[in-house]
C-alpha cells in the first residue's frame, strides 16, 4: 500500500528550529512534485513549500527566507527545515505528493499531519 509518513513535529521555542521528513513507500514508480501544506485551526489549509523532481522549489510568502524545502529521490523523501520559528507557525503540518505514478496508475497521495507549536 502507497503512504507518505512524516516525522520531526514537536515543541520548539519562538526562534528556534525543527526539521520536517517525510518518506513515501510502495510500488512507486514515480513522483513528481513534493509539497508540505500546513493547517492552523480556524484556518484554511495552506501551501508552505513545493520542490520539483528537478529541485526547482517554491514557497508561501510567510515562510520565504526562513523555511527550507529539499528532496531525496532515491529514497522517495522531502525535507523542510524550518528555521527562526514563529508562534504563528503553529500547525499541523501535511506532506503531500500529488502526482505519484505506481502499478496502479497517477495518484494524489497525504500524509497524515505532524504537528509543529511554536511557544514559550
Amino acid at each position: 500500500q502507497l503512504q507518505l509518513v512524516e516525522s520531526g513535529g514537536g515543541l520548539v521555542q519562538p526562534g528556534g528550529s525543527l526539521r520536517l521528513s517525510c518518506a513515501a513507500s510502495g510500488d512507486i514508480l514515480s513522483i513528481s512534485n513534493m509539497d508540505w501544506y500546513r493547517q492552523a485551526p480556524g484556518n484554511q489549509r495552506e501551501l508552505v513549500a513545493s520542490i520539483t523532481s528537478g529541485g526547482i522549489t517554491n514557497y508561501g510568502d510567510s515562510v520565504m527566507g526562513r523555511f527550507t524545502i529539499s528532496r531525496d529521490n532515491a529514497k522517495n523523501a522531502v525535507y523542510l527545515q524550518m528555521n527562526s520559528l514563529k508562534p504563528e507557525d503553529t500547525a499541523v503540518y501535511y506532506c503531500n505528493a500529488p502526482r505519484v505514478l505506481s502499478a496502479r496508475g497517477w495518484g494524489d497521495y497525504w500524509g497524515q499531519g505532524t504537528q509543529v507549536t511554536v511557544s514559550a
